[in-house]
């Protein structure tokens, strides 16, 4: 819940003037947690393969989002900001880029699980994507942030507990202030765009070699902060973590908002105070994220970010006298153990739960 909240907390950020402040703890923030979404959602993609169990939940659970979603936000920006948008669906638009990545990285997973070298073979692909890749499907992005995403896939529980040292805990802190003091300077030598892993090389006005340089630091800066920020996470289960598994509700809606107080003027009033607009828009992120993870919200909300599994459920409810007379017979039901259905995704979920996607 804590990335999906700085997602939030970063595209609400683009709201306020660019003061040098702004630019700041903008850039800290995209030096490290997108990298860490992705390291997290390859983790949680471990389980993936060719199946038509699980490429049926793909789609439904990915594609279908992504269909919808595009088309919502499309409408919304458009109909309501006036906003002229161009190539709908085959180049995403905004936070739409992570679910068509997501699809795809979900598709070399079983390629790159057991693949020796896979993480040095994912980095020779990101540098050598700046050279080539384009908007289409944002596939820039997805080669791009292959690298964390190969590393999510490589992780073990093992290795991750080495994160819990408390060495390890104390070089994160060294490493995070590092970043921060380093992100003062990213201007000088290259720029906040190439954050976003998204642009060529040639659009970057670099030459080959000098992109090339610049991606490798970017790689680097994200590896470092994604694990720095991994190792200082509290690992304890309550409440903040139980809002978890309605990541990609509050993923797919928070754009909403973020848009609808651009077009509202709140930008222009931000201008005006500078202090208070940043303190302010910050703890509105947070409680955005919060309120639409709650579980009586989400619930209703994950009916538009899922409508395929909700009308499955709900087939499954009506036919569920059936159901229990197959049981009464010995059959487990739902699931190869009978305790839910198996998203084909990653996680295990119970029925009309939400799948956890980072």
């Amino acid at each position: 819940m804590a990335l999906v909240t700085l997602v939030v907390v970063g595209h609400a950020w683009t709201l306020l003037p660019d003061t040098r402040l702004n630019t700041h703890l903008y850039d800290f923030l995209y030096a490290w947690h997108v990298p860490a979404f992705v390291f997290v959602t390859g983790y949680l993609s471990q389980r993936f393969h060719w199946t038509p169990q699980r490429l049926w939940a793909l789609v439904k659970t990915v594609a279908v989002p992504y269909v919808v979603f595009e088309a919502a936000l499309a409408i919304f920006r458009v109909k309501v900001g006036g906003e002229e948008l161009e190539d709908l669906f085959t180049d995403p638009h905004w936070p739409m880029w992570y679910l068509s990545a997501l699809f795809f990285w979900r598709l070399l997973t079983p390629i790159f699980r057991p693949l020796p070298g896979a993480v040095v073979v994912a980095i020779g692909l990101s540098l050598a994507a700046g050279l080539w890749a384009g908007d289409t499907f944002d596939v820039a992005r997805i080669m791009g942030l292959l690298p964390f995403f190969v590393m999510g896939l490589k992780a073990t529980p093992e290795r991750l507990a080495l994160l819990r040292q408390r060495r390890v805990k104390q070089a994160g802190v060294a490493i995070l202030v590092a970043l921060a003091v380093v992100s003062l300077s990213i201007d000088s030598w290259a720029s906040t765009e190439w954050l976003y892993y998204r642009s060529t090389y040639g659009q970057m006005g670099s030459s080959d070699l000098e992109a090339i340089g610049i991606r490798t630091a970017m790689l680097t800066m994200g590896t470092l902060g994604a694990f720095s920020f991994l190792s200082l996470v509290p690992r304890v289960h309550g409440w903040f973590t139980r809002m978890g598994a309605w990541t990609l509700v509050v993923y797919l809606f928070h754009g909403f908002a973020i848009k609808g107080a651009a077009y509202a003027g709140y930008s222009d009033w931000a201008d005006d105070h500078a202090i208070v607009s940043f303190v302010l828009t910050s703890l509105l992120a947070v409680l955005l994220a919060l309120g639409l993870a709650l579980t009586p919200v989400a619930r209703r909300l994950n009916a538009a970010v899922d409508p395929v599994g909700t009308a499955e459920r709900k087939v499954k409810a009506t036919l569920a006298p059936d159901d229990e007379d197959e049981d009464k017979d010995g059959s487990k039901g739902e699931g190869e153990d009978g305790d839910g259905d198996d998203d084909g995704v990653g996680t295990r979920r119970a029925s009309g739960e939400p799948v956890r996607l980072g």
